[in-house]
Formats: structure tokens, C-alpha cells, sequence
């Protein structure tokens, strides 16, 4: 991780560690790098529904059109429809504003090659160094040099189309919960599944600026659990602030997060023969219970970091075709270069279309083990997860699950936190471990005072 930028983007408290100014300069850059004297940089830019994410958009626009950069406005959009733009046409980079499930007052700037994939190290360290001061300021445009903005929802239309057309059944006489989370997906999702021919039951569609992922979307999934049972639904997707995310709800209200989501394609695309190397990729915070159930079925896995440009990377390297997270970044690569909930859901539905299977039986063989996750807010991770006091309570932990359980301790890419993870046979021996360890944490003096 860079300094200002980390495993998804350059994300901050609006105004606070991330400004007007730090997106100006960022579209500043763009425009001058991707530009040469025969050809003019054509950057797409998409936003969420955070109230600061036009500010950060107009500062991105007037950057790349100073250096002579073409923009081409998405609008209120998904994170994966910018993937999909950049990927299909002609554009040298993508930009996508937001911070994701993030609550509104926090922002992200995301940037996608040309790809559509998450941007190369080795660029994202010249941006840094730019913000920095550090590499000569580009030059202005001058005359019909100065960039152009377009709109360009049309090419947010496209990917609506292009998610309509993965779908390989009606969802007529289906009923279907969608829980939009205040942010992007508020229209496409409902248009993408009217046109499939569900019943459509949309919650929190309605941003204001200020209630994006509130008690909403794939981080507040309770609402929707409690939705889909009192009005009868077969099934309920819910997504997270841009929609990149997604997790569901079978009919009884249960949960089916990404591990259970990964299982039940993974097995779908195995009987089909679709799952390249019978492999799926997953993160160190995927449950014992998902490993299990891989290996009754005969579905080898890989482990990778936290993150799913890390599932990305490995999935491109090993050619594998599925891969994603515990909190719902599903990627299937042969359709889409990032996690895209919304692409997420349709797999989902042709599973249950074709199998003729609810969800909840879809996912009954997995049996997930009892975790506890804490985000403890520290004043340096790197001190905190090193200090040999933790680590001993860490080893501690460990020696006393032996084979029945885990413990993870690690450093978030976004926030000023250390997540502190168990699994184990029950919920109190989960919670044992990981206080422990907290309390470790908190008599070196690594935890905030304000925590």
C-alpha cells in the first residue's frame, strides 16, 4: 500500500484526508500521462450517491480537462459498470468515486486501467508522487487542447444490457427482495431483474446524499432478512454502496454470504464443466466450514490476502474462473474484471433456475463455524500486529484450538484498524480468544483513546 493509496483506492474522510484539491491533482496527472501528441487521454468517470461525490467528480473533471483529457461522465453508477465500460470501449482509464460500504462521510477515488482492472502499482506510485510535489506539474491545455466532457449514459445503459443478457432463464413468478443500500445500484438493479420478469421488492432505494449503506445494504442485512420472510420471497439480494458487493437472503431469512455464495456456483460451474482447474480462489477469511465442504466435494481452493485485487491477481495468474470474499466480492471472470453484485445475483438465480432448488437447499451442505470478527481501532497497525506481547496472546490463542479452530489477525487496507478474527466450535470460544487478544492490544497502549 501507497501512501495515500491502498488495496482499493485512495479513500478518506471527505474534506478531511481526502480532498477537492488531492482529485485535482489526481485528474491532473491522468490527463497529462495518458496523453501524446497524436492522441488525446479519453478517461470514464462514475460516481455513487455520497453527497461529496460530486464535489470529488467536478474536481476530477476540471484536473483532466486542464491537461487535456477528455471525460466522460457515467453519472450515478456501479463500480463494476465502470469496469465494464473501460474494458468494452475506447478509454485509457476508468474512475470510480466512493468509499464502498463506507458510511457517506468517508469518499474513495478508484482507478481502473484500461482493462477495466484495478490500476498497476507502478502508476499509482507516480500519482502519489505527484500529489507529493515530487514530479514536474503538467502542463496546462491551451486553445482546442483544453479536454471536452461528455455525457455518457449510454454506456451505462450497455452494461445494463449486458447483465440482462448473462441471464439464461425468465424470472417469471419469481419474487425477489433487492436492498439497493441508499447508493448505486438504486436503479439498475431493479431494471435488470423487471426486465428479467421478477416481482421486484426494493428497499432502501431512495439517496439523499447522507444514507448510503445506513442500516441498509450487504453491511446491514438484517432488514432485508426480516423483509424477504414477512412478505414471502423466494429470495433477496442485498448490495453494498457502490454494488460491487452482494450478499442474499434464502427464504427463511438465513444469510448466504460470499463463502456460501462461492460454494454454491463453484459446485454449479463443476457439474458444468465451467470451473476452470477445479479451483475456486478465496481469501485467509473464508470460514473452515466453506474448506470443508470443497473438499467432500472434491473442489480444490487457494488462499490469498484480504482483498479481492488480490483474488484478481491470483485468478489472472492461475487462470482460474471464480473467486471472491467472505463479504461478497464474487468475481467471475469470464464476465466481469471486479466484483460485480449485481452479476453476482444473476449466477445466483440461474443456479436456482436451473437446479430447480431453493437457496437454502442450494447451500445446506456447507456447515460455517462460529466466528467472531472485531475492528480495533489502533493508533499504528503495523506496531500492533507486530508487538511480541500480541503475538504471544496470538500463539496462545492458537496452541489452545489446535485443529478445531483459528485466529487472524490483520491489518485493514482501508481503515485505521486491526481486524481481529477467531473460529472455533462455539461463539464463546471465539469470543474468548479474540478479547484476549484485544486486551493485549490495549496494555501495550496500541488501541485509540477515542476507540
Amino acid at each position: 500500500m501507497g501512501k495515500y493509496f491502498g488495496t482499493d483506492g485512495f479513500r478518506g474522510e471527505a474534506n478531511v484526508n481526502l480532498t477537492a484539491e488531492h482529485a485535482y491533482q489526481i485528474g491532473r496527472f491522468i490527463g497529462q500521462y495518458y496523453s501524446t501528441e497524436t492522441h488525446r487521454c479519453k478517461v470514464v468517470i462514475g460516481k455513487d450517491t455520497r453527497r461529496s461525490s460530486y464535489m470529488f467528480e467536478y474536481a476530477l473533471v476540471a484536473g483532466l480537462t486542464a491537461s487535456g483529457a477528455d471525460a466522460c461522465m457515467l453519472h450515478v453508477t456501479t463500480t463494476p459498470s465502470v469496469s465494464y465500460v473501460v474494458m468494452t470501449e475506447d478509454f485509457d482509464c476508468g474512475i470510480m468515486i466512493s468509499a464502498s460500504h463506507n458510511p457517506y462521510w468517508d469518499n474513495g477515488i478508484k482507478l481502473l486501467n484500461s482493462r477495466g482492472e484495478k490500476m498497476d502499482e507502478e502508476t499509482i506510485e507516480k500519482i502519489e508522487a505527484y500529489i507529493d510535489g515530487e514530479l514536474p506539474e503538467a502542463e496546462h491545455a491551451v486553445r482546442d487542447r483544453i479536454g471536452c466532457i461528455e455525457d455518457y449514459a449510454v454506456g451505462r445503459n450497455r452494461y445494463i444490457g449486458h447483465l440482462i443478457s448473462l441471464a439464461t432463464r425468465s424470472y417469471r413468478g419469481k419474487r425477489v427482495g433487492l436492498d439497493c443500500a441508499n447508493g448505486s445500484a438504486w436503479m439498475i438493479a431493479k431494471s435488470v431483474f423487471d426486465a428479467l420478469g421478477a416481482k421486484t421488492y426494493v428497499l432502501n432505494a431512495e439517496p439523499d446524499g447522507l444514507n448510503i449503506n445506513l442500516n441498509a445494504g450487504s453491511t446491514h442485512i438484517e432488514g432485508l432478512q426480516k423483509f424477504v420472510v414477512e412478505n414471502g420471497l423466494d429470495v433477496g439480494f442485498a448490495f453494498d454502496g457502490d454494488a460491487d458487493r452482494c450478499l442474499a437472503v434464502d427464504e427463511n431469512g438465513r444469510v448466504v454470504d460470499g463463502d456460501l455464495i462461492l460454494y454454491i456456483c463453484g459446485c454449479y460451474m463443476r457439474e458444468r464443466g465451467e470451473l476452470a482447474n477445479d479451483t475456486v480462489v478465496t481469501t485467509v477469511m473464508s470460514n473452515f466450514g466453506l474448506y470443508k465442504a470443497f473438499d467432500e466435494v472434491g473442489i480444490r481452493y487457494e488462499k490469498t490476502a484480504v482483498g479481492d485485487k488480490y483474488v484478481y491477481e491470483n485468478m489472472m495468474l492461475n487462470g482460474h474462473r471464480l473467486g471472491g470474499e467472505q463479504s461478497g466480492h464474487i468475481i467471475f471472470s469470464k464476465y466481469a474484471n471486479t466484483g460485480d453484485g449485481i452479476l453476482t445475483a444473476i449466477k445466483l438465480m440461474e443456479v436456482m433456475l436451473e437446479k430447480k432448488q431453493s437457496l437454502s437447499k442450494l447451500a445446506e451442505p456447507v456447515h460455517i463455524y462460529p466466528q467472531v470478527l472485531k475492528n480495533v481501532k489502533v493508533v499504528s497497525k503495523k506496531e500492533a500486529v507486530e508487538d511480541p506481547a500480541v503475538q504471544t496472546a496470538v500463539r496462545a490463542a492458537e496452541q489452545e484450538l489446535g485443529t478445531d479452530g483459528r485466529v487472524l489477525l490483520r491489518e485493514s487496507g482501508t481503515e485505521p484498524v486491526v481486524r481481529v478474527m477467531a473460529e472455533a466450535p462455539t461463539q464463546e470460544i471465539c469470543q474468548k480468544h479474540v478479547d484476549a487478544i484485544i486486551a493485549a492490544m490495549q496494555a501495550a497502549g496500541h488501541l485509540r483513546e477515542n476507540a
